[in-house]
């Protein structure tokens, strides 16, 4: 079942060995909230939002360039469509990655629990880190597994807005809220078809896959923009 939204909050109920590389005992991540029947998004406890962006990722975009263009960006997330989660939600090479990663120990540190709950937690921001991470172009997309706190990081860097451009990151909320707080889903634009929807590669979507997609403009909350080169 594709998740969404991954929230700060690692839950602490049942206990599970989840394979990492030679394997890690961790909690697994427990019971979601809400679902929307399209999408599977889940809630953020309003106790545990408040921590969201108390670490960011390391390098701020104006301070880090790459040498890498959208087209090159969107040709990795493209490669990457089809690829599938298993039965249980997890299982991706994003989740994974994110997992043993840097980011991952942090953004556990920050939001509670361990790495080895994102093996199976909702992995859109994952595999949005993960491209940028994999194109070299981390700096400038940034990395992180919650959705709130990946827009945050754009707008606290002033590469925040409400223009579609190629390679831009685009968050959304699915009942057309504009705030950072609803925001549930995120992914890249791939272009501005003009008539009031963008055509998008997204992980963690339909039935848990990386697809391209159409979606309609009313529900984007806005973009992040990666200073990519030309």
């Amino acid at each position: 079942m594709a998740k969404h939204r991954l929230t700060p909050r690692i839950a602490k109920l049942d206990l599970a060995r989840l394979a990492l590389g030679a394997g890690v005992l961790a909690t697994a991540l427990g019971a979601h909230a809400a679902v929307n029947a399209d999408t599977h998004t889940t809630t953020a406890p309003a106790a545990t939002v408040k921590t969201a962006a108390a670490a960011k990722p390391a390098a701020k975009p104006e301070e880090a360039k790459v040498k890498v263009s959208a087209a090159q960006v969107l040709d990795t997330a493209r490669s990457q469509v089809g690829v599938k989660e298993n039965a249980q939600g997890g299982g991706t090479k994003f989740q994974q990655w994110y997992a043993s990663s840097t980011r991952g120990g942090e953004t556990a540190a920050r939001d509670g629990g361990a790495r080895a709950d994102y093996l199976n937690a909702a992995w859109c921001s994952m595999f949005v880190s993960w491209v940028g991470e994999h194109t070299g172009a981390r700096a400038q997309i940034g990395w992180d597994a919650y959705t709130v706190s990946h827009a945050k990081w754009f707008k606290d860097n002033g590469r925040f807005g409400s223009q579609a451009k190629p390679g831009s990151v685009v968050f959304f909320s699915w009942k057309g809220g504009k705030d950072l707080s609803d925001i549930q889903h995120v992914g890249f634009v791939v272009k501005d078809n003009g008539d009031g929807t963008i055509s998008t590669i997204e992980g963690n979507t339909g039935n848990g896959k990386v697809e391209e997609r159409k979606r309609p403009t009313s529900q984007v909350v806005g973009y992040g923009y990666p200073n990519y080169a030309a």
